[in-house]
């Protein structure tokens, strides 16, 4: 599993990091990133795809 975010879409509204602050952070720019993961934190990585305010986030399996 890995964890795509829309670099274009992105508004760093910062969702993804109150759901899931072990995978999501800012970059510089004020971007999301998203660390390594594996299919353990998908339902996590699902809530944050479900609140992300501009659909920035995906799954590619």
């Amino acid at each position: 599993m890995r964890v795509v975010i829309d670099r274009n879409k992105c508004i760093g509204a910062g969702m993804c990091l109150g759901i899931a602050p072990d995978i999501f952070s800012l970059d510089s720019e004020r971007k999301a990133v998203a660390a390594s993961v594996d299919d353990s934190v998908r339902p996590m990585v699902e809530s944050a795809i479900v609140c992300c305010p501009v659909e920035a986030i995906s799954i590619e399996d």
